[in-house]
């Protein structure tokens, strides 16, 4: 599938929600993805990228923007602490804020750096074990703590269990964000982005429907 198809898919499901495409930003998911393959993306232009690695996007994306200028990226991985300042260096956008510690972290950082990204607080809708998020129940208490910490926070993001109905997740979400007064809501990959626009989202991750399979 192309960068074209999925734009075009964007539309049409933006369309049948009665909603406007432009409210609706793209994520391109480049995580492991090799060099030409996103630089084809680029060339397209795509401006809007998504990885999960800090690691992995500080060795990939300064040469990009050389040669590209001004490319919005968004981490959508888990963030360890001791990654925290580069994250904020690199990036536009978190996506995974889980935890209290990170918050705080976050909130110092942003205080000696003078900026700080946008800011999604990454919910377990499916309360999963091995899954990083916070809990349901956490939500509206973690929601008010990273605002008493001042940080731009501007939505939530989820990643539903790969079992169940996604669009169940997507909907919860959607309350979490509508109760706490935050119009963000991370959610919808490549194989159910038309189900989360439907039910409100305004960042879809996306990837190997656009880059294809990772090698």
């Amino acid at each position: 599938m192309s960068l074209t198809e999925i734009r075009s898919r964007i539309a049409k499901a933006c369309d049948a929600a009665g909603r406007d495409p432009g409210e609706v930003t793209l994520i391109a998911v480049s995580k492991m993805q090799p060099d030409h393959r996103v630089r084809a993306v680029l060339e397209e232009g795509q401006r809007v990228f998504g990885e999960n690695r800090v690691q992995e996007a500080a060795g990939k994306w300064p040469g990009f923007r050389e040669d590209f200028g001004a490319v919005e990226l968004h981490i959508i991985g888990p963030l360890q602490t001791n990654k925290a300042r580069q994250a904020m260096e690199l990036a536009q956008a978190i996506h995974s804020l889980d935890r209290p510690k990170l918050a705080t972290t976050l909130a110092r950082l942003a205080d000696e750096i003078g900026t700080c990204p946008d800011l999604f607080i990454q919910v377990n809708t499916g309360e999963e074990p091995q899954k990083a998020g916070i809990l349901p129940s956490e939500v509206d208490s973690f929601v008010a703590e990273v605002r008493g910490l001042g940080l731009p926070l501007k939505g939530l993001m989820c990643i539903p269990p790969v079992d169940e109905t996604p669009s169940l997740h997507f909907a919860l979400l959607a309350k979490f964000a509508d109760r706490n007064g935050l119009a963000g809501l991370s959610m919808g990959m490549s194989g159910d982005f038309e189900e989360a626009i439907a039910l409100g989202a305004t960042h879809v991750r996306v990837g190997s429907a656009i880059f294809g399979t990772r090698p």
